[in-house]
């Protein structure tokens, strides 16, 4: 369990990075509404924290308890 909470924490790191780096290509500004595309990759950027955090805590929680059998 933990090298598949392992690997869902990498690649959804890795999805954040670059759905992060797409909101920051993509924004249209501080005095001008967001596009449509910005508020589906925030959206999708909160969806990736939703994902890395179970899964950090499953992984680190299984080392532990792994160690401690």
């Amino acid at each position: 369990m933990q090298k598949t909470a392992t690997k869902i924490f990498i690649y959804s790191s890795i999805v954040f990075g670059i759905i992060g780096i797409l909101v920051v290509v993509t924004g249209s500004g501080p005095d001008a509404p967001d596009s449509n595309i910005s508020k589906i990759l925030i959206r999708l950027l909160f969806a990736t924290v939703f994902v890395i955090l179970p899964s950090f805590a499953l992984s680190i929680a299984s080392k532990y308890l792994n160690d401690k059998s």
